[in-house]
């Protein structure tokens, strides 16, 4: 699949959001062949499922509280707290206090850009 890049700006206002998993909503804000930008909204007790891919994924904390899965280390993260992620290693979350976080992806998320089945 080729990755168009995205126009230089971004306005969140009129950037569509998507339902990713139950009380899971993510804002795709910019990406090219290389990194991609990810918000993602999460509900109390939304889960991010475990899960693992090829891509490296850095994530800033922007609010809320989480508790993470990186491999067998499990962490209670809050606004303001980071944690990267290596390829491949299994990974995931629960959000215990509504939340958001900004995800990065090297390389950008093909899967995340296919179009969604009717």
């Amino acid at each position: 699949m080729e990755i168009k890049p995205t126009d230089a700006y971004f306005i969140g206002a009129e950037n569509p959001w998507e339902d990713a998993a139950p009380g899971i909503k993510r804002q795709i804000m910019g990406y090219d062949d290389k990194i991609m930008l990810v918000k993602v909204k999460f509900e109390e007790g939304a889960e991010g499922y475990m899960h693992e891919h090829f891509h490296s994924q850095v994530t800033y904390v922007e609010s809320g509280e989480f508790k993470m899965t990186i491999g067998d280390e499990v962490r209670t993260l809050k606004g303001g707290d980071a944690f990267y992620i290596l390829p491949h290693v299994l990974h995931g979350c629960t959000c215990t206090s509504p939340g958001v976080l900004i995800d990065v992806f090297s390389p950008a998320r093909e899967d995340f850009l296919k179009p969604k089945e009717a």
